[in-house]
C-alpha cells in the first residue's frame, strides 16, 4: 500500500485518483443498458427469456423463471444446521434493530379548530436484487428483505442471476427466512427493467433496492421515476482512523475486507503514527499472500488503498469528512470523544473491537450504505424507505374562518385568483 503524509507532493492527486474510482461507467455501458431496458418494456418475457440465455446460459420457459417451492425446499435441506443458525441469528438482530425505526401515523392535538398530521403507510411491492455470478451474498437478501417485511411491505420480489442454473442455497434460505415472497432467476439489468415495468410472468414493483454490477447499478438509474430505487451504488470503500493504539495485524486485515470485494474498492487508513503505519502496511502483504480472492484484493490494493499519515486526529476527521466514507472504522483509544466530530459516514464502527464485518452480518444495522462521498446526503437502507408519507390536514368551519384570510392574501401575492377565491368563497358563506 502506498504510504503518504499530508504534505507529501503527490498527496492530492493520489486521493483524488481513489476518490473518483468509479464515477463514470465503461464506454458502451449506457447504450447497452438502455437497449435491454427498451426490450424488455416492449417485449417483456420474450426479450427478458433471450437475455436469461444469452448472458446466463439457462433456456427457460415463462414457468421455469420463477424458483418453485420444491427448489425452496431442496435448497432448506441442502443447508446444514450451523449455517441455518447463524442466518437465522443475523435475521433477528437485523429484525430487531429495524423495529426500532419505525414511524407510525400521527395526528395533532394543538389547536382545537385544526388537526394535522402525517399518514404512514408501507409499499405495496418491492424488488431486491441480490447479486449472483462472482459471490453470492445471503447477507444481502436479509439486509434488504427484512427491513421492508418489517415496514409492512405486502409482497417482497426477489431477483437473484443462477449462472448455468447454479442455486446457492445460502440465498434461498436466507429468503425463506427472511419472509420473501416470490423469487425470480434473474439478473442484470434485464432483471431491473422486468422489476421496473413488469412482464406476464415478472410483476412490476414500486420500488428496487440492492447491489449489482455497473449494468445493474446503470439501469437502476435510468429506470428511477418510473420506480423509486435505494440509491446509485458505486464501488465499496472502507476508511480507518487510527491513533497507534491496537493491533496493526488488525487494521491490515480490516482493510483487506473491503479490498477482496472487487478490484474498484478502496481501502484507506488515516493515522497519526508514521510507524504503526508502516506496520500495517507489511501486515497487509503478509496476509495477501493466503487470501482465496488474493488477485482481486491486491489490485484494489495497489491501484486505490493508502496509508495517510496525517499530523493529529483532528486532520484526520476532516479528511474522512471530506471523503464521506461508506465504512468508517474509528479505531482509537477513545472513539466515543472522536464521535461528535464525524459529519459524514455510512456506518461509524467504534473501537478496536468492532470490524467492518460485523456490519456487514449481524449487528443489526443495515449493511446497504452509500458510496462514493454520497454519505453526505444519503442514509443507509431501513424501514423508511419502505413506506410513504401522506399530509394529513383538517380544518374546522371555526379553523378556516380564521386562517383563511391570511391564506387568501398569500394566493393573492402569487397571483393565483382561483387559489384565493376557493378560500374566500367559503369564507362568504360561513
Amino acid at each position: 500500500m502506498r504510504l503518504l503524509s499530508f504534505d507529501d507532493a503527490g498527496f492530492e492527486s493520489a486521493l483524488g485518483a481513489i476518490v473518483a474510482r468509479g464515477e463514470k461507467p465503461p464506454e458502451g455501458v449506457e447504450e447497452t443498458v438502455r437497449e435491454i431496458l427498451e426490450a424488455v418494456r416492449l417485449r417483456k418475457d420474450a426479450a427478458l427469456l433471450e437475455y436469461t440465455a444469452r448472458f446466463d446460459g439457462m433456456n427457460l420457459t415463462p414457468a421455469g423463471l420463477e424458483v418453485s417451492p420444491a427448489e425452496i425446499d431442496a435448497a432448506l435441506a441442502a443447508v446444514d444446521t450451523v449455517s441455518l443458525q447463524a442466518l437465522q441469528l443475523a435475521a433477528d438482530r437485523i429484525a430487531a434493530f429495524h423495529r426500532r425505526q419505525k414511524t407510525e401515523t400521527w395526528l395533532t392535538t394543538d389547536e382545537q379548530d385544526v388537526v394535522l398530521g402525517q399518514m404512514v403507510q408501507p409499499l405495496e411491492r418491492v424488488g431486491i436484487y441480490v447479486p449472483g455470478g462472482k459471490a453470492s451474498y445471503p447477507s444481502s437478501v436479509l439486509m434488504n428483505a427484512i427491513p421492508a417485511k418489517v415496514a409492512g411491505v405486502e409482497e417482497v420480489v426477489m431477483v437473484v442471476p443462477m449462472p448455468r442454473g447454479e442455486v446457492n442455497p445460502h440465498v434461498l434460505a436466507a429468503a425463506h427466512l427472511a419472509g420473501v415472497d416470490r423469487i425470480f432467476k434473474i439478473g442484470g439489468a434485464q432483471a431491473v427493467a422486468a422489476l421496473a415495468y413488469g412482464t406476464e410472468t415478472v410483476p412490476r414493483v414500486d420500488k428496487i433496492t440492492g447491489p449489482g454490477n455497473i449494468y445493474v447499478a446503470t439501469a437502476k438509474k435510468m429506470v428511477f421515476g418510473q420506480v423509486d430505487i435505494d440509491m446509485i451504488a458505486g464501488p465499496s470503500e472502507i476508511l480507518v482512523i487510527n491513533d497507534g493504539s491496537g493491533s496493526p495485524e488488525h487494521i491490515a486485515v480490516d482493510l483487506l475486507s473491503q479490498a477482496e470485494h472487487d478490484e474498484l474498492a478502496a481501502a484507506i487508513l488515516v493515522t497519526t503514527d508514521a510507524g504503526f503505519g508502516r506496520r500495517v502496511q507489511q501486515a497487509v502483504e503478509e496476509h495477501l499472500s493466503t487470501l482465496q480472492r488474493a488477485a482481486i484484493a491486491r489490485r484494489s490494493i495497489e491501484d486505490f488503498g493508502a496509508i495517510l499519515i496525517a499530523r493529529d486526529l483532528d486532520e484526520a476527521v476532516a479528511l474522512s469528512n471530506r471523503i464521506a466514507p461508506e465504512h468508517l472504522e474509528l479505531a482509537v483509544s477513545d472513539a466515543f470523544s472522536l464521535l461528535p466530530k464525524i459529519r459524514h459516514a455510512g456506518a461509524i464502527f467504534m473501537g478496536h473491537h468492532c470490524p467492518e464485518a460485523a456490519g456487514d452480518y449481524l449487528a443489526g444495522p443495515n449493511h446497504t450504505l452509500p458510496t462514493g462521498g454520497t454519505a453526505r446526503f444519503f442514509s443507509p437502507l431501513g424501514v423508511d424507505d419502505f413506506v410513504k408519507k401522506s399530509s394529513i390536514i383538517s380544518f374546522s368551519r371555526a379553523g378556516l374562518r380564521r386562517l383563511g384570510p391570511a391564506i387568501v392574501h398569500l394566493a393573492g401575492l402569487e397571483g393565483l385568483e382561483a387559489h384565493g377565491r376557493s378560500v374566500s368563497i367559503r369564507l362568504s358563506d360561513l
